[in-house]
């Protein structure tokens, strides 16, 4: 089937962002509700309405059949009972929808799949700091029923707006329902994180290579081997797999268990999905072993640099023992003292004192003290 055929194709195009904070421009005469960014009605795979409000979507929808496709973007919970009410979205599931800060996960209520996925997005950085922020998250919720999918997004990033438009698109796509949708946002989300992991990889690198680079910067540690950047790009890579990892889960179940709410077909791609996804985890979970490693290697190249600083010191302070030693002992009052009344006594011992320290120098000098 020709449907079949081009589903990846028309999921995965180039991602780009988009000029409005909501993706999609919503009507304020035709969606009364300020967090509604669009609703529209799909019969055949083709978009039947234009920026209805979502009672009229329904009504049209249980008459003549096709589902409804509503977004919002950070809804209140005085904005958000209206449509709960009228698409008999369970209260828990609204109770998450609304509050956001959930992790990734599937849960059935009824006759609805209620999905959370974990939107994350590479924030550029000239320079990565003990302070840079490296990932950006956001959070991204559908309801999927037989005839609707209501999506709820928070944050300023992961827009399914140029998802709207690519699956208006492909109305053999669009045909199969809901899950359609479903399946695209879980496939947009999950290549946000390919994107984000290569973006990380490179700054990993790059602390890696400074890190091993040769000379210090002159404060006793290695150059470039900055520990708070390192400590940074843990944190931020922990907050990454706090994304990634929970989803493991719901994607395996959407991949093999059937569900009357997926449509056969497009079960099928979420086994693509779940690939994806569980190679980007693989990714994660290697970053952060390879920090570990970066780290511990930091921390033993600064405690070599204190060694040698130590050392040097040491060293310093035993040549600077010999004129302080001879000189405490000439300082003493006593009449009968070696070489004290002959004519050359204070420059011979200054000659001694001077070869004395020239001869220790010389030694820590051969060791590599100095």
């Amino acid at each position: 089937m020709s449907m079949i055929r081009d589903l990846r194709a028309a999921v995965r195009p180039a991602r780009r962002r988009d000029d409005s904070p909501y993706g999609y421009a919503a009507s304020p005469k035709s969606c009364a509700n300020s967090a509604i960014v669009d609703c529209g009605v799909y019969r055949e795979g083709r978009r039947v309405s234009e920026h209805v409000a979502p009672a009229e979507a329904m009504a049209s929808v249980r008459s003549e059949g096709g589902f409804a496709w509503i977004g919002l973007h950070e809804p209140t919970e005085a904005e958000f009972a209206g449509i709960a009410q009228e698409f008999g979205l369970h209260p828990l599931a609204v109770e998450d929808a609304v509050h956001a800060h959930q992790r990734p996960k599937l849960e059935r209520y009824d006759e609805t799949l209620f999905t959370v996925f974990k939107t994350v997005h590479y924030v550029e950085h000239a320079e990565l700091t003990a302070t840079s922020e490296v990932v950006e998250t956001g959070e991204v919720m559908c309801f999927t029923g037989r005839d609707f999918i209501v999506t709820v997004r928070h944050g300023g990033q992961g827009s399914l707006r140029a998802l709207r438009h690519r699956l208006q698109d492909d109305p053999e796509l669009l045909a199969k329902g809901p899950s359609a949708v479903l399946h695209a946002i879980a496939d947009q989300v999950v290549d946000g994180y390919m994107a984000v992991a290569g973006a990380v990889q490179d700054d990993i690198d790059e602390v890696e290579i400074d890190v091993f680079s040769s000379g210090t910067n002159g404060k006793g540690s290695p150059k470039g081997g900055d520990a708070g950047r390192i400590y940074q790009l843990k944190r931020e890579v922990l907050e990454f797999k706090r994304a990634v990892s929970p989803l493991l889960r719901p994607m395996q179940l959407l991949s093999e268990r059937p569900m009357r709410l997926v449509d056969s077909d497009i079960q099928k791609y979420f086994r693509d999905v779940a690939d994806h996804l569980a190679r980007v985890n693989e990714q994660v979970l290697s970053f952060d072993d390879l920090l570990n490693s970066i780290l511990q290697a930091n921390l033993a190249q600064a405690a070599v640099a204190q060694n040698e600083d130590m050392r040097k010191i040491t060293a310093w302070a035993a040549i600077f023992a010999v004129p302080t030693m001879i000189a405490g002992i000439y300082g003493m009052n006593f009449d009968y003292m070696p070489e004290l009344h002959w004519k050359f006594g204070y420059p011979a011992v200054l000659l001694a004192t001077v070869a004395i320290c020239f001869g220790i120098r010389r030694g820590f000098k051969r060791n590599g003290w100095l």
